[in-house]
């Protein structure tokens, strides 16, 4: 099972991105994961309920997991097919001169963090304990979260690198 070795790496990597950034509570943390990756997505679940306890800040914090679709390209007609449903020979021409685009991932998209520095204490205009960028005509309490945080170096688009 190396779901619980990635989960390993995921909290260190989580835990850096917090602590470079004066973060004390992550709320949930979101990952892009491949179709055709190897990645269980259960086991993956299950291996960060346990593993997030082991760190103060992703104690609470939930996983989400967001699928890549494993999509081929064929070299000799130039298209592009559906990996899972096709394999390595193209639907289109039959050629087998073809190559994984996106479908074997394992990226952390996206940390969400409360907004407010640790070290800022909650004052009377503000019981929440979150900054004023959260939406204020909306009731906040202590464990909403807020705006995402994206740490940097961290690609957010949804179209994949062309190499």
């Amino acid at each position: 099972m190396h779901e619980l070795g990635v989960v390993f790496y995921v909290v260190r990597d989580v835990k850096e991105v917090a602590e470079k950034n004066n973060i004390d509570k992550i709320f949930s943390v979101t990952l892009q994961v491949g179709e055709v990756s190897g990645i269980v997505h259960d086991l993956l679940i299950d291996c960060w309920n346990w593993a997030r306890k082991k760190e103060p800040v992703t104690a609470d914090a939930v996983l989400k997991i967001e699928q890549i679709d494993a999509v081929t390209f064929c070299e000799d007609c130039k298209q592009e097919y559906p990996t899972v449903q096709y394999g390595k020979t193209c639907p289109h021409c039959g050629s087998k001169n073809t190559y994984l685009v996106t479908g074997n991932e394992f990226l952390i998209k996206q940390i969400e963090v409360d907004d407010a520095p640790p070290s800022e204490a909650p004052d009377d205009s503000n019981p929440s304990g979150t900054s004023e960028a959260a939406a204020p005509s909306a009731p906040s309490t202590p464990s909403a979260p807020s705006a995402p945080f994206v740490p940097d170096g961290i690609d957010t688009s949804s179209e994949p690198d062309e190499n």
